[in-house]
C-alpha cells in the first residue's frame, strides 16, 4: 500500500465507491490516507473509562483491538456495546506487555498505534502519530515534553525518574528522547520484524524505545497531552517500575543485536497468535 497522504477524493471520483473504499479512508473532506490502522487497548476492570476512550477514537480506523487482562468487571461487554466490531483478546499472560504483544498478534492493520485505556490518552491525537508515519517514520514515539506536549498526571518523583531514565537511553544508545516511560506510540505493523519483545510488564513500552534505536528505525517524536485517569486507581508503583526499567536499561546495553535475534523466545512472537480472539 501506499505510505503517504493524498487530498480526499471528490466529485465524480465517487462514481465508483467499493474502489475508493479500498483505497482510501477518510480523515477530512480534504486528507485521507490508504493504510489501515489499527488500535491496540490493553485494558483490566477498566469498564468506566471504556466509553471515554471509545469516544475519541477517530471514526477512520481500521479496527480497535482490546485486550482483556482478565478484568471482573463488564469491560468485554462494555466495549462491544459501544463498538461492535471490536476485535477482544482475551489474555492468557499477565501484565501491560504480555497484553501489547498479544495484541499485536491480533492486528490486520498496517499501522499500529498503542493506546492506554484509562482515559489519559486523546485518540484525536492519533492522526499526529500517523502523518507521521506515513511522511517517513517508521516509530512515532508519544512526548509529554516535547513543544506542544504536556501532562497532568505526573507527580514530581515520576518526572525526576523519567527525566534520569531517559537521559541514560539517550547516551547509552544515541538516542534523542524527550520523554521515555509513555505508552502512547505508533509504529508501521512491519518494525515488529526488526525488535524483540520479550518482558511483560510496564517496561515493554521502554524495550521497544531502547530495541527501535538499536535496530536503526527511524524514530519520530509526536507531542501529546496525558490527562488525568478518569476512574480508578492505576497499577503502577514509581519505585518498583522504574527499577525494572532501569534493569531493561542495562541489560539492552550489554545484548548486541546479533545475539539478541539469535535468542528471540518463542512464546513471545507477535508474529504467533496469543490469546482466544472473538
Amino acid at each position: 500500500m501506499s505510505s503517504f497522504l493524498r487530498p480526499a477524493v471528490t466529485g465524480q471520483e465517487f462514481a465508483e465507491p467499493s474502489r475508493i473504499a479500498a483505497r482510501y479512508r477518510a480523515i477530512t473532506s480534504h486528507l485521507a490516507i490508504t493504510p489501515p490502522v489499527s488500535v491496540v487497548i490493553p485494558a483490566m476492570n477498566e469498564a468506566e473509562n471504556l466509553p471515554y476512550v471509545f469516544k475519541t477514537l477517530p471514526e477512520w480506523i481500521h479496527e480497535v483491538v482490546l485486550v482483556d487482562g482478565n478484568s471482573t468487571d463488564n469491560t468485554v461487554e462494555v466495549a462491544r456495546e459501544l463498538r461492535p466490531d471490536v476485535k477482544v483478546v482475551k489474555q492468557v499472560g499477565k501484565g501491560k506487555g504480555d497484553a501489547l504483544i498479544s495484541g499485536f498478534a491480533a492486528c490486520t492493520g498496517d499501522i499500529i498505534v498503542m493506546v492506554d485505556a484509562d482515559g489519559s490518552a486523546d485518540g484525536q491525537e492519533i492522526v499526529s502519530y500517523v502523518s507521521a508515519l506515513v511522511g517517513g517514520a517508521d516509530f512515532a514515539k508519544g512526548s509529554r515534553f516535547a513543544n506542544g506536549g504536556g501532562t497532568d498526571d505526573m507527580t514530581g518523583i515520576r518526572r525526576l525518574g523519567n527525566w534520569a531514565l531517559c537521559s541514560l537511553v539517550n547516551r547509552k544508545f544515541g538516542a534523542r528522547y524527550t520523554d521515555l516511560c509513555y505508552g502512547y506510540n505508533a509504529f508501521w505493523k512491519r518494525c515488529l520484524d526488526e525488535i524483540t519483545l520479550d518482558c511483560t510488564g510496564f517496561e515493554i513500552e521502554t524495550l521497544i524505545n531502547i530495541r527501535v534505536v538499536k535496530a536503526g528505525l527511524k524514530v519520530q517524536e509526536v507531542p501529546s497531552h496525558e490527562y488525568l485517569r478518569i476512574h480508578g486507581v492505576s497499577n503502577l508503583n514509581a519505585v518498583r517500575d522504574g527499577i525494572r526499567v532501569l534493569k531493561v536499561i542495562l541489560r539492552e546495553k550489554r545484548v548486541p543485536k546479533a545475539a539478541r535475534a539469535l535468542r528471540r523466545p518463542a512464546a513471545f512472537s507477535v508474529n504467533v497468535p496469543r490469546g482466544e480472539v472473538s
